[in-house]
């Protein structure tokens, strides 16, 4: 597993548009000043990974939505990890996400953590 310099571990989805709009920005903001990132979806936040799930959700500005938070993130080379515990839960499989994403477990994101520079995480 290729480690991060800066991880965001949202546990929230769509339903907490608020902390799925910071955890992102964290995330881009992490890549602004130059650092490799990686967002880690776990339990309700493997639901944003689905196609159009972040389609609409925005909390107003100064923040962007969503969407183009997301978009900006994996065009400028963010990674998006996906629990597989949490994906097999919501019966969730790899080929229903948008592209991009990786498969990740527990002791993936064990190994994320202990070896990233800085972490922020939303719950």
């Amino acid at each position: 597993m290729q480690t991060a310099d800066f991880v965001t571990v949202l546990f929230e989805g769509p339903d907490n548009p608020a902390k799925v709009t910071v955890g992102i920005m964290m995330g881009v903001n992490a890549q602004a000043k130059g650092h490799a990132a990686m967002i880690v979806l776990m339990v309700e936040g493997v639901k944003l990974a689905l196609p159009g799930a972040t389609e609409g959700l925005a909390i107003g500005a100064p923040f962007a939505p969503v969407a183009e938070l997301l978009a900006k993130f994996q065009a400028q080379g963010g990674r998006i990890g996906l629990c597989a515990s949490c994906m097999a839960h919501f019966g969730i499989t790899a080929e229903q996400v948008i592209p991009g994403c990786e498969v990740i477990t527990a002791g993936d994101v064990v190994d994320l953590l202990t070896a990233a520079k800085g972490s922020f995480q939303v719950t």
